[in-house]
């Protein structure tokens, strides 16, 4: 009986409001034309930040280790020297070749003397020819031997100084992976790591619809290609909002991976102050179009229904007429429209509430303006 009595009373309660609305008559909203800017599209991927150089250190003689000569995870200069390896056993083996570079010699200059001794006696044919012979294979050999003892002594050197493991290039060094007194294995044990911090790589994948929508633009000559031009890219780290950080690509994969279908690309950025590191990740963003003309609208403007957008616009007579539109992305604050405005279209900017599709308003003309945030 409540249930029943309620429902009475709605119906006059609805068809009251109504009638107000009725005599109030057409209610005002702020109308504005799109802005219509040239720009470019940018777009979006994720990365991870990578070392341009980096280096396994290993050494190039086995030994045990002397001395360490750096502090864990600093950075070091290139050729700085960081690890020392006992150098007495390869001094004395240097000792030894200096010594057999003197017997070499000697052994040479007596071999040289037979062989003018030699060739003076067949002179006055009191030698065979076969004597001279071998006394000048005799010398040939003493020569060789004096050039084996040289290359050993090269050698020798060579191993005294890669008791020096020195850093190869600038950069930040991990931690010591083997202390003092410990066996270094030549070419096996890993000592440390160094990687380059300045500039550094940020390396990301985009998929083979984005490889070939930018092969398209460069062969329409709206985008030049990555792999010939340096094209500008932006970066910005999980927790930044502007994309402060400004690079440039300089490399392309030559092939597409087959199992994920996508294509590694690479940037590189200056890095002075050393907040960027390898591994960290950060959100990239590339040149994605030629130039064009963007309309422009605020997002307050975009009505959704279900899966589709809509803008109200108002023509001149002040009648309210809806249209279905294609986002793109923000720019300066304002929202791209793809497709379904012109310039020329009146829209709904505020009081959109208001506008009823085939209804009539009192459009108020303002002038849209771009935000003061930058996006």
């Amino acid at each position: 009986m409540l249930l029943a009595r309620l429902s009475a009373l709605t119906v006059p309660l609805v068809l009251l409001a109504a009638s107000a609305q009725a005599q109030m008559g057409p209610l005002p909203v702020d109308v504005a034309s799109p802005l219509v800017e040239k720009i470019v599209d940018w777009d979006e991927f994720t990365g991870r930040f990578e070392a341009v150089e980096r280096v396994e250190l290993r050494a190039r003689v086995s030994g045990y280790l002397q001395r360490k000569e750096f502090d864990d995870g600093k950075f070091v200069q290139q050729g700085d020297v960081l690890y020392v390896i006992d150098p007495r056993p390869f001094q004395a083996e240097y000792a030894s070749t200096v010594a057999q570079v003197a017997a070499a010699k000697a052994e040479q200059t007596r071999a040289e003397i037979e062989l003018i001794r030699a060739r003076e006696l067949l002179e006055r044919n009191t030698v065979a020819q076969t004597t001279v012979d071998q006394r000048l294979a005799e010398k040939l050999r003493a020569d060789a031997e004096v050039a084996i003892a040289e290359a050993s002594v090269r050698s020798a050197l060579l191993n005294i100084e890669f008791t020096e493991v020195t850093a190869p290039f600038t950069g930040r060094i991990s931690e010591s992976a083997v202390d003092v007194g410990n066996l270094v294995t030549s070419g096996e044990t890993v000592m440390a790591t160094i990687v380059s911090t300045d500039p550094i790589h940020l390396s990301f994948t985009a998929s083979e619809a984005d490889f070939l929508k930018y092969t398209r633009l460069n062969l329409e000559g709206a985008r030049p290609s990555s792999r010939t031009t340096a094209n500008q890219v932006q970066a910005k780290l999980l927790d930044e909002a502007d994309w402060s950080w400004i690079g440039e690509m300089d490399y392309v994969a030559n092939e597409i991976n087959p199992n994920a279908g996508t294509i590694t690309g690479r940037a590189v950025f200056a890095n002075p102050d050393g907040v960027l590191a390898p591994g960290l990740f950060a959100r990239l963003r590339l040149i994605g179009s030629g130039e064009y003309d963007a309309i422009l609208i605020p997002d307050a403007a975009i009505l959704s229904d279900q899966d589709r957008k809509i803008v109200m616009t108002v023509d001149g007579e002040g009648v309210v007429a809806p249209k279905i539109v294609t986002l793109g992305p923000l720019y300066r604050g304002l929202r791209v429209i793809r497709t379904g405005l012109t310039a020329e279209d009146k829209i709904v900017v505020t009081g959109v509430q208001r506008a009823r599709p085939g209804g009539k308003v009192v459009p108020q003309a303002i002038e849209l303006t771009f935000p003061d945030a930058t996006n």
